[in-house]
C-alpha cells in the first residue's frame, strides 16, 4: 500500500478496544492497588472463616484449605462452653448501651445546639476533654464506684461505663446533626401551635435519625468489641461478654483456634446486620438539613 493509498484510507473513531497502550499501563496499578486493598480488608474474615471449618487435627499437620470441611468447630462451642452466654451478655449490653447514649446524645446535643447560655462553650470543652483522658487511668476510680453502688460484676454496671465513654464523641456527633437543622423549620411548628417538646419531637427527631444512626452504630460497635473495661468489671460467666469469653480460650500451653475462629465469625453477624439496617440511615446523612422549597 502506496503512501497516497494510506492517506485515502477513511479514519474511524477509536473505539474502547483501541484504547492506547500507555493508557493500559496507567490503569492496571489502579486495578492492583484496590485488589491488594480488598485482600488486606477481607484476607483476615476469610482466613477466620476457613479455619473455623478445617478439623483440629489439620491446623497442627498444617495446610491452606481443609481437605474435610466440618462445622463441628461451631458445634462444640455452642454446646461445651458457655460461648452463648458470653454473646447474650454482649448484645444485651450493647443495645442497653446503645439506647442510654443515643437518648442522652441527643437531649444534650440538642441543648448545646439550640441554647445560649452561660457556660455553653466550657460544658463543650469539657465534654472534649474528657476523649483525652486514657482509659487505663480512669479504671481503678470506676472499680471503686461500681463496688461501693454494688454495681461490680454487673451488665448494668458495665453498660453505663460504657454510655459514659461513648457520650462525649456521640454528644458532638448529635450537636453537628441538629445544627443542620434550619431554625426556621421550628419556629414554623411553633407558629402552628407546637410545644417545645412537640417540636422536638415531630421536627428535630425525625430530622436527627442519620445522627441517631451513626451515634447508635458507633456506640454499638464500642461497646461490641470493648475488652480491657468488660476483663476488669466482671468475673462471672453471667456478666462476662464476648470478648473476654474469646480470652479464655487462650490457654497457657494450649489454644483452641477451632473456638476462636468460629467464635469470631459468630461475632462479626450482629455487625454486619446492625451495619445493613444502619446503612439507609448513615447514607441519608450526606443530605440531612435539606429543605424543600
Amino acid at each position: 500500500m502506496t503512501i497516497a493509498q494510506r492517506a485515502a484510507r477513511p479514519r474511524t473513531a477509536p473505539t474502547a478496544g483501541d484504547a492506547p497502550t500507555e493508557r493500559r499501563i496507567r490503569i492496571r496499578p489502579v486495578y492492583l492497588l484496590i485488589t491488594a486493598w480488598i485482600v488486606g480488608v477481607f484476607g483476615p474474615y476469610a482466613w477466620m472463616l476457613i479455619t473455623s471449618i478445617t478439623p483440629p487435627e489439620q491446623l497442627v499437620t498444617g495446610g491452606v484449605l481443609p481437605k474435610e470441611p466440618t462445622l463441628a468447630a461451631y458445634v462444640d462451642l455452642l454446646t461445651t462452653t458457655p460461648f452463648l452466654q458470653y454473646l447474650i451478655n454482649s448484645l444485651f449490653v450493647a443495645v442497653g448501651t446503645v439506647t442510654i447514649t443515643i437518648t442522652s446524645a441527643l437531649l444534650a446535643g440538642t441543648a448545646l445546639s439550640r441554647y445560649r447560655f452561660r457556660g455553653r462553650n466550657a460544658v463543650l470543652v469539657g465534654i472534649l476533654l474528657v476523649q483525652l483522658f486514657p482509659t487505663m487511668l480512669l479504671i481503678v476510680p470506676l472499680y471503686i464506684e461500681l463496688r461501693t453502688l454494688g454495681l461490680y460484676d454487673n451488665r448494668f454496671g458495665l453498660m453505663l461505663v460504657y454510655s459514659a465513654f461513648a457520650m462525649s464523641f456521640s454528644t458532638w456527633l448529635m450537636k453537628g446533626f441538629v445544627d443542620q437543622i434550619p431554625v426556621e423549620i421550628e419556629e414554623a411548628a411553633y407558629i402552628d401551635g407546637c410545644s417545645r417538646l412537640q417540636a422536638f419531637r415531630y421536627v428535630i427527631l425525625p430530622l436527627s435519625r442519620p445522627g441517631i444512626a451513626a451515634a447508635g452504630t458507633y456506640a454499638f460497635i464500642y461497646s461490641w468489641n470493648e475488652f480491657l473495661l468488660a476483663l476488669t468489671f466482671t468475673a462471672s460467666e453471667e456478666s462476662r461478654t464476648m470478648p473476654v469469653g474469646l480470652n479464655l480460650f487462650i490457654g497457657e500451653n494450649l489454644i483452641r483456634w477451632e473456638f476462636l475462629t468460629a467464635g469470631g465469625v459468630l461475632a462479626a453477624i450482629p455487625i454486619l446486620i446492625g451495619f445493613m439496617y444502619a446503612q439507609k440511615g448513615l447514607i441519608s446523612g450526606l443530605a440531612s438539613g435539606a429543605v424543600k422549597g
